[in-house]
């Protein structure tokens, strides 16, 4: 008995998935809907990722689109990547960027933000295909209050390889020996990968907290199969091979080094502290942060 108790330990510590997260349906209005994977019950957050949704992929008709009207951040980075669509982004700082499949938008918040989020209209007028992942950074506590600012970097400046029938792109960070352009405050590390059938990757193990999102496709891990919606939260220390589906997969990895301390996150705000929280209410509720250029519209504060 004690040497079968060993064996289902060594194997239980050998599994690479510590945890398996379903992302749930949550609408942003007008129809739009998305899965919400973080924060979960079963996990707030891996490495400085506070937030994922995932939308698409979808075939928007004539006349519909994203309509997400300003709205206010702090203490976060937001980073969007599309796979296929466009997202056109407008904020309290003047900056007026479209986002484009395999670029990235990295627009950090700190001390207070205020962005919307918009299908541009000649989008709206044809109809298009939408599908990609937005997450939230939460910024380290030296970090929270810092200046506002907004990057937007291009597919052609990010690091990009192949890799035994994947195509891998960096978004934000380092990861295999590579160093992506983009902004960031703490170790992470962000890669989005498309993978024809039956490619193989292995997942570098480099970072202490790393997970796996499937966007389109599946993937095995092991003896387990990961559909669309689903996070595996791999374990530490240990390299993750998996095997991309009949159909090929779409993916994101991410993660990075734990959080110096757990986050509170209401509503569109994130903190190392609820007292700052309710600040930043008060602040959005009486009018006083930096509204976006040209757009009067806003979402008022909700009461829960």
């Amino acid at each position: 008995m004690a040497v079968a108790a060993q064996v289902v330990r060594e194997n239980k510590l050998a599994d690479p998935i510590e945890l398996l997260i379903q992302g749930r349906a949550h609408d942003l209005g007008g129809g739009f809907a998305v899965r919400r994977v973080l924060p979960s019950v079963k996990r707030r957050m891996v490495g400085p990722f506070i937030f994922l949704d995932h939308f698409g992929p979808m075939d928007v008709p004539p006349g519909g689109g994203m309509e997400v009207r300003p709205h206010p951040h702090i203490g976060l980075a937001t980073v969007t990547y599309l796979f296929d669509g466009g997202i056109f982004h407008r904020d309290g700082l003047g900056f007026a960027q479209a986002i484009k499949p395999g670029d990235v938008n990295w627009m950090t918040a700190g001390r207070g933000i205020v962005h919307s989020e918009r299908t541009e209209p000649e989008m709206r007028r044809t109809g298009f295909r939408m599908h990609g992942v937005q997450t939230w950074v939460a910024l380290p506590k030296t970090h929270e209050e810092t200046a506002p600012a907004f990057e937007h970097v291009e597919a052609a400046r990010l690091p990009a390889w192949q890799e035994q029938g994947a195509a891998l792109r960096l978004i934000v960070g380092t990861y295999a020996g590579r160093t992506a352009p983009t902004t960031h405050f703490s170790p992470i590390f962000y890669v989005g990968g498309e993978l024809s059938a039956g490619a193989k990757i292995a997942v570098s193990p480099e970072h202490a907290e790393r997970a796996l999102y499937v966007a389109e496709g599946s993937v095995t891990i092991g003896d387990r199969v990961l559909a669309v919606g689903d996070l595996a939260v791999l374990a530490t220390g240990l390299t993750a091979e998996l095997v991309a589906g009949a159909d090929g997969a779409k993916l994101m990895l991410l993660g990075g080094a734990a959080m110096d301390g757990p986050r509170h996150i209401w509503w569109n705000f994130v903190s190392s502290t609820k007292e700052r929280i309710e600040v930043a209410k008060a602040d959005w509720r009486e009018g006083r942060f930096a509204m976006v250029p040209g757009d009067p519209e806003f979402i008022p504060l909700p009461d829960r």
